[in-house]
C-alpha cells in the first residue's frame, strides 16, 4: 500500500463497505451538522443581501441628499447658509405632543412632523389611500400611522385634534422611507402641513422640538464641498447634518450589530452540532474496536484504519454541510420576512455564493476536527482485543495529538468569533463566553455523575437505583445531553429573563406612590391651572421642576474650542444643549457625594455655586472649585462647581445634569415639568383627556403606556431571537436523538439482561424515563443558571 493511505484504494473501499450497516445512523449524525450550516449560510446570505441593498438604495434611506438638524429654530446666520446652498428644499419641525380623537375621546402621545415641501425626494410615503401623501399639504389635513388609527378605531375622513387645531384625517401611513415599521410602535407618527403649525399653538419658546431642512441637489453639484461648508457650523451653531454616505455608514453599523448577533446564534447551533458529531463518533468507534482489532491482526496499519473512519467522518460532514447550505438558501428568503418590522428598507434577496462556500467550508472543517477527537484513540487499539474482549490498552495520560486538535478547535472558534463581530475584544469575549458555557455544562455533567456514584441511594427502589446508575454507566451520554439541552435552555431563557426583568424594573419605578406620569412643556403661566386640573382628578403633584435651556461657553477660563483641543472630552458633552433647573433642595432620586448645598456663603453674586451630576462632571473633566460659564439664551452666567450629586436616572421623574440655586434663573425663558402618580389606567385616561382639552400644548408621558410599548417592541425582538434560537434547539434535539440511537444497541443488550433477571417491560421503560428526567432537569437547571448570568451581563454592561 502507499505510504499515504488516503491515496490508496483500500481505505476508500473499506470505508464504503464498513458504512453499509450504519448509514441510517450516519444520516442522523449528518443532520447535526446540517442545521448549524443552514443557519450560518442563511445569516451570511442575509448580511450580504443587506449590505448590497443598503448600497443600492442608499438615497432611499435618507430621502434626500443632505439633512440639516437643530434643537432650536434656525437663526439668521443658519437661514443665510441654507439659502446659499440652493437645490430643492423641504422644511420640517418634529416634536412630541398629545393627539385627541373626538370620535371616542382617545388620547395618545405621538411624534408630530410638520412638513413643507416635496420630501421625501427619493422613495415615497406609502399611504392608504395612495394619493393622501401628495395631497395632505394642499388639503391641510393630517396623515396618521396605520397602527394609531387601528388603536383608536379611526379612519380617513375622521378628525383628530392636535393642540388648538382640529385636522381631518387624510390617510394612514404605512411606510416611511428609511424607517422600520417597529418605529411606529415606539413613536406613532403624525404628519401635518408646516403652514398649520402655528394654529396648533404647540411650539413656544423653550419647547422641545427638532428643526430640519432636507435638500435635493442636481447630479453635478459637489456634495463634498457643501459638506465642508456645513461642517464649520456644527460646533458654533450646534448644527447637526447627515448625508447619504453618513446614513449608509450608520445603518451599516446598526445592521452589522444585528448580523453579528444572528451569526453568533447560528454559530452556537453549529458548535452544538459538532459536539453531537464528536459524541456520536465516540460511541460509534467504541463499538468498532473489535473490527479495528481484527484489521490490525490482518496487517492493517493504524494510520490506514484512521483514514478509513476519517473518510466516513468527512463524507458525513460534507453531505451535512451541502444539505445545510441548500436549506440555508431557502431560509434566507424567510429571514427578511421575520425581520421586516426592524429593517428600514426592503431586502432584494439573491443567492450569495460566498456565503454558501463559507458555510460549507466551516461546517466541513469543524465537523472533521470534532470527529478527530474520538478518532485519534483508534491508534491505541491492540490486536489482543480479538482474543480478550475485556483487554484495555495502555496509553499515555496525555495524547499530544488530541491536545493539539483541541487547541486548534479553540483557536478556530476564537478566530471565527472575531471574524463574525469584526472586533477583537468583543470576539475574544464571545469566545470566552462559549468556552465558559460549554465548560459549565460539561462540569455539571461530571459533577452529576460523580455525585450520584458516590452518594448512591441504595435504600431507594430498584427502578430509581437503576435509572440513576445509568447516569454513570460505561458509554453514558450524560455530557452530550447536558450540552444539547442546557445550551437550548440558555439561549431561550436569557431573552425571556432579560425582557421580563426590564419590564418589571420599569414598572417598579412607578410603584409605591412614586411618579408614574410626567407632564412636559408646561408654561410658566399654566402652572397653577395645570396643578388645579391635576388636583381636581383627586391627584397631587409630586415634583415641579422649571427647565432652562443653556449651553457651555467657557470651562476653566478657556473657550470650548480651546478646552477641547487641550482635553480629550466628548463633543457631545461640550456642545450639547443643557436643560438645567434651579431649586434649593435635593430630589429623592439624588444623593450628595461631595461639597455643600445650598452654599451658605453665597451672597447672590458671581460665580454662581452650581450642583453637578457626578457623571457629567467626570465627562467634562471638572471637579469641586472649577469654574464654567453657561450661555443662558445669550446671557453669560459664571458658575463654580460647589457640589457633586449622584442621580438615579432610572427613576421616572425630572433629573438634571446641572442644578442652580434659587435667585438666578427665574427670569430666564423656561418651561416646567410636573409629575404625579395615578393608580389606575382609568384615572390616567381621564387626566389625559382633561389635559388635552384645557392645555393641549402639555405632553403627558404615561409610564403604563411606556411599559406597554416596550413590551410590544421586546416581544417583536423576542420573536426574532426565538426564531434563530430554534436552530440551536432543533440541533440539540437531533443531537439527543443521535445520542439515543447511538446507544440503542447497548440499551437493547441491557434490556435483554434485565428481562432475563426478571425485570418487566414497564420497569425498563420507567428506568429510561427516570434517567432522561434527571438529565433534563439538571440540563435545564444549568441552562437557567447560565441564562441568569447572561441576563445580568446584558443589564449590567
Amino acid at each position: 500500500m502507499s505510504s499515504f493511505p488516503i491515496f490508496s484504494a483500500w481505505p476508500w473501499r473499506m470505508a464504503w463497505r464498513d458504512s453499509r450497516t450504519h448509514r441510517r445512523r450516519m444520516a442522523l449524525f449528518m443532520s447535526c451538522i446540517l442545521l448549524g450550516v443552514a443557519s450560518l449560510v442563511a445569516v451570511r446570505s442575509l448580511g450580504d443581501n443587506l449590505e448590497r441593498t443598503v448600497d443600492e438604495k442608499a438615497r432611499l434611506l435618507l430621502g434626500a441628499d443632505l439633512v440639516l438638524r437643530s434643537q432650536r429654530p434656525f437663526d439668521d446666520a443658519l437661514n443665510a447658509l441654507i439659502d446659499s446652498l440652493g437645490g430643492e428644499q423641504s422644511r420640517e419641525v418634529r416634536f412630541a405632543s398629545m393627539v385627541y380623537f373626538p370620535k371616542n375621546e382617545g388620547t395618545r402621545l405621538v411624534q408630530v412632523r410638520a412638513l413643507e415641501g416635496d420630501f421625501p425626494y427619493y422613495g415615497a410615503l406609502e399611504t392608504e389611500p395612495a394619493e393622501a401623501a401628495a395631497q395632505f399639504q394642499m388639503d391641510r389635513t393630517a396623515l396618521l400611522d396605520e397602527t394609531l388609527l387601528i388603536q383608536f378605531g379611526a379612519a380617513p375622513g375622521d378628525s383628530v385634534r392636535i393642540g388648538n387645531h382640529t385636522f381631518a384625517i387624510a390617510g394612514a401611513i404605512r411606510k416611511v422611507p428609511g424607517e422600520a415599521l417597529a418605529f411606529a410602535t415606539v413613536a406613532p407618527r403624525v404628519y401635518v402641513p408646516l403652514s398649520d403649525l402655528d394654529r396648533t399653538g404647540l411650539i413656544r419658546f423653550g419647547s422641545l422640538a427638532t428643526y430640519a431642512v432636507y435638500f435635493k441637489f442636481a447630479p453635478d453639484v459637489n456634495l463634498t464641498a457643501i459638506e465642508r461648508r456645513v461642517r464649520d457650523y456644527r460646533e458654533t451653531e450646534n448644527l447637526n447634518y447627515e448625508t447619504v454616505p453618513g446614513r449608509q455608514r450608520r445603518l451599516n453599523r446598526t445592521l452589522g450589530n444585528l448580523y453579528n448577533f444572528l451569526s453568533l446564534v447560528a454559530f452556537a447551533a453549529l458548535l452544538l452540532g459538532c459536539v453531537g458529531v464528536a459524541s456520536a463518533i465516540h460511541v460509534y468507534m467504541r463499538q468498532k474496536r473489535p473490527t479495528v482489532a481484527v484489521l490490525r491482526c490482518m496487517g492493517a496499519q493504524t494510520n490506514q484504519i484512521m483514514v478509513v473512519y476519517a473518510i466516513q467522518a468527512v463524507g458525513m460532514g460534507l453531505m451535512g454541510a451541502i444539505g445545510g447550505a441548500i436549506i440555508g438558501l431557502g431560509v434566507q428568503y424567510i429571514l427578511p420576512e421575520v425581520l421586516d418590522r426592524f429593517l428600514p428598507v426592503s431586502i432584494d434577496t439573491s443567492i450569495s455564493w460566498p456565503a454558501v462556500f463559507q458555510g460549507v467550508g466551516i461546517g466541513l472543517g469543524f465537523s472533521l476536527l470534532f470527529a478527530l477527537l474520538p478518532l485519534l484513540p483508534v491508534r491505541h487499539t491492540s490486536p489482543l482485543r480479538t482474543l480478550r474482549g475485556s483487554y484495555e490498552e495502555t496509553k499515555s495520560r496525555l495524547d499530544i495529538l488530541q491536545i493539539a486538535v483541541a487547541l486548534l478547535i479553540a483557536l478556530l472558534i476564537t478566530w471565527l468569533a472575531i471574524a463574525q463581530t469584526d472586533n477583537v475584544r468583543l470576539g475574544l469575549g464571545i469566545a470566552a463566553g462559549f468556552f465558559g458555557a460549554f465548560a459549565l455544562l460539561i462540569g455539571m455533567s461530571l459533577l452529576l455523575t460523580k455525585t450520584v456514584r458516590r452518594f448512591f441511594p441504595s435504600s431507594w427502589q430498584y427502578v430509581w437505583r437503576q435509572g440513576l446508575a445509568n447516569l454513570y454507566r460505561p458509554d453514558n451520554q450524560t455530557a452530550i445531553l447536558m450540552l444539547a439541552l442546557g445550551l437550548g435552555t440558555f439561549l431561550i431563557a436569557t431573552l425571556y429573563i432579560a425582557q421580563h426583568s426590564l419590564l418589571a424594573h420599569i414598572a417598579l419605578a412607578g410603584d409605591d406612590n412614586r411618579p408614574n406620569m410626567v407632564l412636559v412643556d408646561v408654561q410658566t403661566d399654566q402652572i397653577d391651572g395645570v396643578a388645579d386640573l391635576v388636583e381636581a382628578q383627586g391627584l397631587h403633584l409630586i415634583h415641579r421642576a422649571p427647565v432652562v435651556t443653556m449651553s457651555l461657553s467657557r470651562i476653566k477660563g478657556q473657550s470650548i474650542e480651546d478646552y477641547r483641543k487641550s482635553q480629550d472630552i466628548s463633543r457631545w458633552a461640550l456642545f450639547r444643549e443643557y436643560r438645567s433647573s434651579y431649586r434649593d433642595h435635593l430630589f429623592d432620586s439624588e444623593r450628595l457625594i461631595s461639597g455643600s448645598w445650598p452654599d451658605p456663603a453665597w451672597n447672590g453674586g458671581e460665580p454662581v455655586p452650581a450642583s453637578f451630576e457626578v457623571g457629567i462632571a467626570q465627562t467634562l473633566g471638572v471637579a469641586l472649585g472649577d469654574t464654567l460659564v453657561f450661555d443662558v439664551q445669550g446671557v453669560p452666567v459664571a458658575t463654580v462647581v460647589r457640589n457633586l450629586r449622584e442621580v438615579d436616572w432610572q427613576r421616572i421623574q425630572p433629573n438634571f445634569f446641572v442644578v442652580f440655586p434659587n435667585g438666578v434663573l427665574e427670569a430666564a425663558p423656561q418651561f416646567h415639568v410636573l409629575t404625579t402618580h395615578v393608580a389606575t389606567p382609568e384615572t390616567s385616561a381621564q387626566l389625559q383627556r382633561a389635559m388635552v382639552r384645557h392645555f393641549p400644548n402639555v405632553s403627558v408621558v404615561d409610564l403604563g403606556q411606556i411599559v406597554q410599548t416596550i413590551d410590544e417592541v421586546l416581544s417583536q425582538v423576542a420573536f426574532v431571537v426565538r426564531f434563530m434560537a430554534l436552530f440551536s434547539v432543533f440541533t440539540g434535539l437531533l443531537v439527543l436523538a443521535a445520542a439515543v440511537t447511538t446507544s440503542r444497541y447497548q440499551r437493547i443488550r441491557e434490556a435483554v439482561l434485565l428481562r432475563t433477571l426478571g425485570a418487566s417491560g414497564r420497569q425498563i421503560r420507567r428506568i429510561l424515563l427516570l434517567e432522561y428526567a434527571f438529565l433534563g432537569a439538571m440540563a435545564a437547571l444549568t441552562g437557567l443558571v447560565l441564562a441568569i448570568g447572561g441576563a445580568w451581563a446584558l443589564a449590567f454592561f
